[in-house]
Parts: C-alpha cells; sequence; structure tokens
C-alpha cells in the first residue's frame, strides 16, 4: 500500500515511552501533517488497544455522549428537560440496550471479537484513568460530570445507534392511516413499491437471477382489511434530506487500467465529525481509513490488496404489531387462538436535578411493545405496538470489519460481509486484481406481499417473522459489462428480482440516475474526474419537473418582473451552484407545489407522510386532473396546471420579498443551508486507485 512519504513521527508510544503496561509488544504511532495517527504494533491486542487509547485522546467526550444518546441515558447528564425524559424512555422501548446486549452475547461467543472489543475497551480505559480533573474534556467541567469507565457493551451501543441512524425510521403507521383514509387502490398510487419508469437500480435493470426465490408462508397470508390504523408520530424523526453514495470503475474504464473506488457517506453534520481517520498496521494487517469512534477497526477504507465503501440500503427492516392484551396488568397477550405470557423489565431512567422514572416495558414475541397506556406523550392513543426489528437479532458486525480489514480478494469480501446484518448496507468493492463489486448486506425478512407495509395484527401467526432471505440471494453485482458499480440509495434491483421488500422512507430517484450517466458517460477515468463527480451538483430533481412546470405556466397573467424569473429558469443549465438565481426559484416553486397539492395531509389529525416528490411528479404528467390536485380550502375545482401556477406565484412573492429585505437577488447559497438531497456534495470522499 502506497500512502506517499512517510508521516512525521510526532509520537512514538512503547511501554518505555508511557506507562502502558498492558501494551505487550512494542507500538509506535506516528501523525501526519493533518494530525491524522498511523498505529503500528506487533500484535492484535496492542493494535486495537492503543486505537482505543488514541481515540479517547482525541474523541471522549464524543464517544460517551453517543452512547449515553444510544443507552436512553442523556436526562442523567443534562437535567430534567421533559421532552428528553420522553425520547430517553423511548430509545429505550424500541430496544436499544435489548439489542446492544443481545449482540454482546454473539461477541461473547466468538473469541476473536471479544479479545478485539476486550483490547479496545481496555485501551480506552488507560487513558480515561490517566486523566487528573484539570485534564478532562471541557464538556465534562461543563456538566460537572466524570467519565464513565469505557465497557465493551458501550461499542455494542455505538453499533446500535449507528443502526437506528440508518433503518431507525419507517412509514407503517403513516401508509396504515392512508389506507384508512384513502382507500387501498389511492394507497398504491401514492405509494408504490416499485416504479416503471426512470428507474436506475443498483444491480442493472434486466440481471437475470441465478436462483430461486424461498418460499414464504402462504398458509392464511393476512388481508389488508385486518391492519389496524392508529395515529403514531416519532419523536426523534429522521432527516430525509441525508443521503450517500459509492461506486467502483472496472480498469477498461480507467486511464491506469486500474479499478477506482469512491465514497461519500453522508451521516449528517457533526462536530466533531462522525468520522475519525486512521491506519492501523500489525502482522497481518495494513489498512487505512476511517472509524467511528468507539468502536475498532476500519469501517470504510482500503488495504494492500482491496478498497471497499458502503452506503445504506435504506431497506425497511422494522415492523409495528398491534397487541390485544388480557387486561389491564398487560400479563398476557393474544396470539394463535390463546393468550401468551409476555416478559416485563422494569426500567430505571434517572433524571438529574429531577425524579428518578421506573418505566415497566412489556415484551412479546414479536418485541419490546414500545406504545402503551403507560406511555406517556402525544398523541395519547399509543397503546400496545410491538416493535420487531433487525436490530434486536444477535449479530457481530465487528467481525465483518475485522476480515474486510485483512481481505484480499472478491472470495474474501464476499465472506466477511455475511456476518454484518444491521443496518443493511451497500457494500462497494474494488480490488488490485481487477475486480469490482457491489452487495447490499443485511438480514432481510422473506415477506410476502405487504408484510410490514401496514402496522399489522399482532394476534396473526401470519404477519410474524416466520424466514429471512437467505445471505446468497442479497443484491450482488460482480464484474458488470458496463464496467462499474454504484449505489446512492436507490432501490436495489428493478421488479424482477424474486423477493418482495420496500423501503423504510422510500428509496432515492435523482443522484443514483446522475451518478450512473456519468459513469456511463466517462472512459479514460483519472481520480480527478471522480473528484468532479463527487462534487457534482447537477439538479436531476429540476430536469424532470421544471419542463413540466414550465410547460403548464401561463406567462400571459405574469407581470414584468415574474416573467423575467420564468426567463431565467428556462435557460437555466440545472446547475444548482451557490450563486445562480434559478436554482432558487426552483427550490422555492417545487416546495410550494407541494405544499398546495398535499393540502389534504394537513387537515386530519392522523399522522400521515407526504409521497415523494418523485411520485408527485409522475402523479402531475400522467393524472393531472385527480383529486389530490384540487385544493380542499377554495371553491374551485384546481388540477396540476392550476397548482403549478399558484406556486409559481407564491415562489415569486417570497422573492420579492426577499429583494425588498436584502436588496439583493435571491442566489441558491443563501437559502440552502447543506446539500439537497439529489446533488453529490462531498462531506467525506474516498477516491481509491487500486
Amino acid at each position: 500500500m502506497v500512502f506517499g512519504k512517510m508521516p512525521k513521527k510526532l509520537a512514538s508510544l512503547t511501554k518505555a515511552d508511557v506507562d502502558l503496561p498492558a501494551l505487550k509488544g512494542k507500538v509506535e504511532v506516528y501523525y501526519d501533517e493533518r494530525l491524522v495517527p498511523h498505529v503500528f504494533a506487533t500484535n492484535d491486542h496492542d493494535l486495537y488497544y492503543m486505537q482505543g487509547y488514541i481515540t479517547a485522546q482525541h474523541r471522549l467526550w464524543q464517544m460517551e455522549l453517543q452512547t449515553y444518546a444510544a443507552a436512553g441515558r442523556l436526562s442523567e447528564i443534562v437535567g430534567n428537560n421533559p421532552k428528553l425524559v420522553a425520547l430517553d424512555r423511548e430509545k429505550r422501548r424500541i430496544g436499544m440496550v435489548y439489542g446492544a446486549k443481545k449482540a454482546l452475547e454473539k461477541i461473547n461467543d466468538e473469541p476473536q471479537t471479544k479479545a478485539i472489543m476486550e483490547a479496545y475497551t481496555d485501551g480506552v480505559n488507560s487513558y480515561i484513568s490517566s486523566l487528573s480533573g484539570r485534564e478532562l474534556p471541557i464538556e465534562y467541567k461543563l456538566l460537572d460530570v466524570k467519565p464513565e469507565k469505557w465497557t465493551v457493551l458501550k461499542t455494542a451501543l455505538l453499533l446500535k445507534y449507528m443502526a437506528n441512524m440508518l433503518t431507525g425510521d419507517d412509514d407503517d403507521f403513516a401508509i396504515t392511516n392512508s389506507y384508512k383514509l384513502f382507500g387501498k387502490e389511492t394507497t398504491d398510487l401514492l405509494y408504490p413499491v416499485f416504479y416503471d419508469t426512470l428507474q436506475s437500480p443498483i444491480v442493472p435493470v434486466g440481471t437475470k437471477w441465478d436462483f430461486e426465490a424461498q418460499p414464504y408462508d402462504t398458509a392464511g397470508v393476512v388481508s389488508a382489511e385486518n391492519f389496524i390504523p392508529a395515529a403514531y408520530k416519532p419523536m426523534e424523526e429522521h432527516d430525509p434530506g441525508t443521503g450517500s453514495n459509492n461506486w467502483a470503475v472496472s480498469g477498461s474504464k480507467t486511464a491506469s487500467g486500474k479499478p477506482i473506488l469512491c465514497n461519500d457517506p453522508h451521516l449528517g453534520l457533526n462536530l466533531p465529525s462522525i468520522w475519525f481517520e486512521m491506519q492501523l498496521n500489525a502482522p497481518g494487517v495494513n489498512v487505512y481509513g476511517v472509524t467511528l469512534p468507539g468502536s475498532p477497526a476500519i469501517v470504510i477504507g482500503f488495504n494492500d490488496s482491496i478498497a471497499w465503501g458502503v452506503t445504506n440500503g435504506n431497506r425497511d427492516v422494522r415492523d409495528w404489531y398491534a397487541i390485544k392484551f388480557k387486561d389491564a396488568n398487560r400479563n398476557e397477550y393474544w396470539y394463535n387462538n390463546q393468550w401468551v405470557k409476555t416478559t416485563k423489565v422494569v426500567d430505571t431512567v434517572k433524571v438529574r436535578g429531577g425524579e428518578t422514572i421506573y418505566d415497566t416495558i412489556v415484551y412479546t414475541h414479536h418485541g419490546p411493545v414500545v406504545y402503551d397506556k403507560s406511555f406517556k406523550g402525544k398523541p395519547e392513543d399509543r397503546v400496545g405496538y410491538a416493535l420487531s426489528w433487525t436490530a434486536h437479532i444477535q449479530s457481530n458486525e465487528m467481525i465483518t470489519l475485522h476480515n474486510l480489514n485483512r481481505a484480499k480478494n472478491f472470495n474474501d469480501y464476499r465472506e466477511s460481509i455475511k456476518t454484518f446484518l444491521c443496518p443493511g448496507q451497500n457494500f462497494v468493492f474494488a480490488s488490485v486484481a481487477g475486480d469490482v463489486a457491489i452487495t447490499q448486506q443485511g438480514k432481510f425478512v422473506n415477506k410476502w406481499p405487504g408484510q410490514g407495509r401496514y402496522v399489522m395484527d399482532g394476534s396473526v401467526p401470519q404477519t410474524g417473522w416466520n424466514s429471512f432471505i437467505p445471505v446468497e440471494h442479497n443484491p450482488l453485482s460482480h464484474n458488470p459489462e458496463r464496467g462499474f458499480v454504484s449505489s446512492a440509495n436507490q432501490h436495489p434491483t428493478d421488479n424482477t428480482y424474486p423477493y418482495q421488500y420496500s423501503g423504510f422512507n422510500g428509496f432515492e430517484f435523482y443522484r443514483n440516475r446522475r451518478v450512473n450517466e456519468e459513469l456511463e458517460r466517462l472512459n479514460k477515468i483519472t481520480p480527478k474526474d471522480m473528484m468532479t463527480l463527487q462534487n457534482d451538483n447537477f439538479n436531476v430533481k429540476a430536469r424532470d419537473l421544471l419542463p413540466l412546470f414550465l410547460k403548464n405556466l401561463d406567462q400571459s397573467k405574469l407581470s414584468p418582473e415574474e416573467k423575467a424569473i420564468a426567463t431565467d429558469l428556462s435557460k437555466w443549465d440545472y446547475y444548482s451552484n451557490p450563486d445562480v438565481t434559478a436554482a432558487s426559484a426552483f427550490e422555492l416553486w417545487s416546495k410550494a407545489f407541494l405544499d398546495l397539492t398535499w393540502d389534504e395531509f394537513s387537515d386530519t389529525t392522523l399522522t400521515l407522510k407526504r409521497p415523494l416528490t418523485f411520485t408527485t411528479y409522475l402523479l402531475a404528467l400522467r393524472q393531472p386532473n385527480a383529486w389530490f390536485f384540487d385544493i380542499k380550502k377554495t371553491p374551485e375545482k384546481e388540477n396540476a396546471g392550476i397548482i403549478i401556477n399558484s406556486a409559481f406565484k407564491a415562489m415569486a412573492t417570497k422573492i420579492a420579498d426577499w429583494k425588498k429585505k436584502t436588496a439583493t437577488s435571491l442566489m441558491y447559497g443563501p437559502i440552502i443551508s447543506r446539500h439537497p438531497y439529489y446533488t453529490l456534495c462531498s462531506c467525506l470522499p474516498l477516491a481509491i486507485t487500486t
């Protein structure tokens, strides 16, 4: 592996240099000009011990705060805030600690992983024990708290924290409520599982599958009429504006004749970053990339033989079940025509400056009952809803990372990722041997059509998780004819894939198309070309929507100022550069169009989710006179064309107001605080040539 010049030796840590008696041999740590640590050890124990020690040096408060959040313990250190207390209780009830303990059982059964985790933990604790009161990070001083001893459970909690960030969302309640209000036909129209146009899935369209699906349990598959409508809205809503991308191009498309792999994982803007860059070197391993503070090994990176990266798979791995209790004691629930005993756990929520809360959490075979009458929050009818989530299943994602860090070829890569269960991820791969590949890896339920799409009746066996898709049947693209593999949170397959699945919050329809179009177009690719693509801001959403908008715009009714905006939009090349006024106008126009179209969703007490922008575009194109384009509060009968014109007027008014207040034109930069969902703005670019 070539890193360029050896970084300057700013620190050399051995038993003689620093009092670290737990080290078994010599360890050297180099910091380069960007203060990236490069760790060289003579054995695995010392490698991960030192990784823990160094990470704690730089990121101790971040590590601790994340695990407090994951465990539902923020009130314990921050104070008595009702919203925070409720959020802590929700974290506990969705099973964060429950899932972490399940993972710990698996980790403890595998000596290699257990040793890695314990070495890392000992390194963190060695640093913590070295701190005097004066040396504590300032956050501890501000809150008047001290670092807790690190544990392997805390690392497991961090991994569940990531699982919750990447899969802890679903549309079950919203789509159930849509079914209640509008019926099945309209619900399927507004929330289609697959689309018949403009698809660019991870596995290329038309790929032939070399396996047949394992059968699901068809005995008594429950009809939609048995699904239970309910009002529900999660306390911690996930940001729909985050999204990642990765790709690998084969040597047939590069200037060097060698593969290039790129990864741009967007996991929210944090300070400090969610990533911590590092090199780890010991006998049998020489790997560089990024780590998650609080967890050993390299998560995304490369070694001497391979490179890999990840994006979120967006697969729905959480299902909700309505539970019928026998009585208020909740000791039994109705399942399969009989009363079945529940398990109860009394959880203790400590509140700084407030009274300790004792919360009885009920567990069923489906999972923990997250919402019931003992949960005080809004809406008040959160009663008897149990959560099945693959993050509750015993798993050991750490062994995946350990093995990937040491993988030498395609077969090693495939074998390494088999143990990665949750969150489902798109693992992109390239090797010095010339292979490129991408796999959507995770533990996915083998569902019958519609299963998990709605809140389901928890008393019926057929609604439960009865089997899983074999890991070898997960979507894979290996050395495709087109010369590249890629993902950007879109559908993993076309609708010929033999298994049923859906996205937890819908799949992505813009960034993936742009990536694939550019990779199709480019040849003799260099790393610089890939960096340019990572920073590309071509607006595919605008390319879809704007021609439809302008076609329906009645310019005879526009003022001179409004006509100038329309002209600006008609000349736009769809690049959302910061100084472009047309990009701002389009963003405001499309937002107003969506607000006016889906006004029905604001006039109900039930929780609903707007259809995706892509869905709305197709509906306006194909069914412009559909009932949902009519504005309920007006006596007129509106259609998509009228909505488009009304939205334009609303947009023009906002631009005029901006100019009055600021005496400047509304460029794109001021109205966007971070990258929009449809661009490829680079947060952590990783462009590696093998």
